[in-house]
């Protein structure tokens, strides 16, 4: 009684290599100093191809985490459930050290090496990056606290994935996280209520206890995380403090707080687990239902006499814990380029496997010209954050004034545009599929939902555009390097010398119009830099199309703005830009 038979329909992306099917990436690992690691690379782009280990992308998005408040006795717990799935693939991130590599390995290449190995993964799934990169750019900072480091150290840089929920001592590794965000904030940080009370001495390395909420609390279930609070306030009244958890010592406790002449936010490093073992009272008051990462788990919390140790000097918090946040928003940037990676060889795919109208798709002019329009999107992202990975590679303080702004001025301006591009890039790869690709039993609906979530994360788009501008008034010195370099590649190549001028031009506004400015000038950077990168190194028909189209009509910004994909003239060689960026 069949009626029907499967035909036209594209087979299932797998069994390839995500590395070594990446000519874009590769070039760059050579080129940024991590040769290297081209080995390990190359292993772990087979496996993450295999269709096993693609299957628990999908498998970790359907079974999302569960909280448990409660133990069946009535015991606050706040356990959360994960499916297997979800520690399989942090075994695989922790394996290949993309949660310590520069620091477990340090040498030249490692940032970059790092970086790549971070780009293979989030091709194949994003809410697992996230306690792995927080874990990552949390190091940094706790090695500013020399006794505290060395008694994390192995945990810390250990590749191998430990999902206990027991305390810190007794695991073999450990993952941490961050608390910023507070209901009346957001980015507003410095508005921030939750209060931090001294236990016995004042300062950085002093116990205290902390009191307050987060409204966004990344992964609860990592074995420590940092966070901000008010620190200097004299003791609260008995009503908005928990008692002491049962069993728990006074000296871990400790007795009421001194008044205190100082209230500025400071940072802490919050554990799971108190000193003496009991659960650290921050309770999970839910998990946040989000539209995308879903694998993941987002909370909401609350501190109720919640132990910390002081890390950073008193009421330097924001500047302590923003250095780990310029390290996330690097994987920010990295991550929406992989996803736009992802989408993009799902798309050729497909188009290469489904006809229409009597011919494969790939061999229609317009869709050609789709394909290879996103193709020059996604090598651009590629080397703007390998280059930026470099920047990373070395002690920002010995940097040269260009690598300097690189690291400062451009990470926020790219984390901005990447991750802002990657919403319009994941839809219209999605549109490639059709109907097919709005369905959730294949990828292309995960990679649309998950788009969003890195321009909100770690500093909205404005957010990031203003400090863009911040940093190039801190360090006019990098930037001023930066724009000579560019100026340099520039010479014979009418259309960017023109674009870096109108760059001046809008640097030089005044003050009001600067910040209402803001997004139009961080665009205009982004743009600028991977034309600049594109040029040094990609084939000539890459970076003629990509000059062309993003900056040679006088107007990037409204022409940017107002294109869409698809619009590359008809004189490039469209199937040539195709077949470079994911060969058949």
């Amino acid at each position: 009684m069949a009626t029907h038979e499967v035909t036209n329909q594209a087979p299932p992306l797998e069994n390839y290599n995500l590395f070594e099917s990446d000519p874009a990436l590769m070039e760059a690992v050579e080129r940024e100093g991590a040769r290297w690691h081209l080995a390990a690379l190359s292993r772990d782009g087979t496996q993450l191809g295999k269709p096993e280990t693609l299957a628990l992308a999908s498998a970790a998005n359907r079974h999302e985490p569960e909280l448990f408040t409660f133990s069946p006795r009535g015991e606050r717990i706040d356990a959360i459930e994960f499916h297997p799935s979800w520690h399989q693939l942090l075994t695989l991130l922790r394996a290949e050290g993309l949660h310590a590599l520069p620091f477990e390995q340090p040498q030249p290449g490692a940032m970059p090496a790092r970086c790549a190995g971070y780009f293979l993964h989030a091709q194949l799934e994003s809410g697992s990056l996230c306690p792995l990169t927080m874990t990552f750019a949390s190091i940094p900072v706790l090695q500013r606290e020399p006794a505290l480091y060395a008694a994390l150290r192995d945990q810390l840089l250990s590749r191998e994935h430990d999902p206990r929920d027991i305390p810190l001592a007794q695991k073999r590794s450990m993952m941490v996280g961050m608390g910023m965000t507070e209901k009346q904030g957001g980015s507003d940080v410095r508005s921030n209520q939750t209060r931090a009370f001294a236990v016995e001495g004042e300062g950085r390395g002093a116990a205290y206890r902390l009191v307050g909420h987060k409204w966004f609390f990344s992964a609860p279930q990592c074995d420590a995380h940092l966070v901000l609070a008010r620190s200097g306030m004299e003791r609260p009244p008995r009503s908005l403090r928990s008692l002491p958890p049962e069993g728990a010592s006074q000296h871990a406790w400790g007795g009421p707080a001194r008044a205190e002449t100082h209230e500025g936010l400071s940072c802490f490093f919050v554990p799971r687990f108190a000193p003496d073992g009991t659960k650290n009272p921050v309770q999970i008051q839910r998990l946040k239902d989000k539209l995308g990462n879903r694998s993941n788990a987002s909370s909401e919390v609350e501190f109720l006499d919640a132990y910390g140790v002081m890390i950073g000097d008193e009421g330097r918090g924001v500047p302590t814990i923003i250095e780990m946040a310029n390290y996330t928003r690097l994987d920010c940037v990295i991550g929406s380029a992989a996803l736009m990676r992802a989408a993009l060889v799902q798309a050729i795919h497909h188009a290469r496997h489904r006809a229409a109208f009597g011919k494969k798709l790939v061999e229609q002019p317009l869709m050609r010209n789709v394909l290879a329009d996103l193709a020059l999107e996604s090598e651009a992202a590629t080397v703007l954050f390998m280059r930026l990975a470099r920047a990373y590679d070395s002690d920002p303080a010995a940097a040269m004034p260009e690598d300097r702004a690189w690291r400062r001025i451009v990470t926020p301006a790219a984390k901005f545009w990447i991750c802002k591009r990657t919403l319009e890039f994941t839809g219209e790869a999605m549109e490639v599929w059709g109907g097919n690709g709005y369905v959730e039993e294949g990828p292309m609906a995960r990679f649309y939902r998950e788009a969003p979530v890195n321009s909100i994360w770690e500093g909205s788009g404005n957010v990031m555009c203003l400090d863009v501008l911040r940093a190039i008034e801190r360090d006019p010195e990098g930037a001023q390097a930066l724009l000579a370099a560019w100026l340099a590649d520039a010479q014979g190549h009418p259309a960017l010398r023109a674009a870096l001028e109108r760059l001046a031009g809008s640097l030089a506004a005044a003050p009001d119009a600067l910040e209402a400015g803001a997004r139009r000038i961080a665009q205009q950077l982004v743009l600028a830099a991977q034309a600049v990168l594109l040029l040094r190194h990609a084939p000539a028909p890459v970076a003629d199309a990509f000059i062309a189209t993003r900056l040679a009509d006088g107007a990037a910004s409204a022409a940017q703005c107002g294109r869409v994909y698809g619009t590359l003239p008809a004189s490039f060689d469209h199937a040539a830009i195709v077949a470079r960026a994911f060969a058949a």
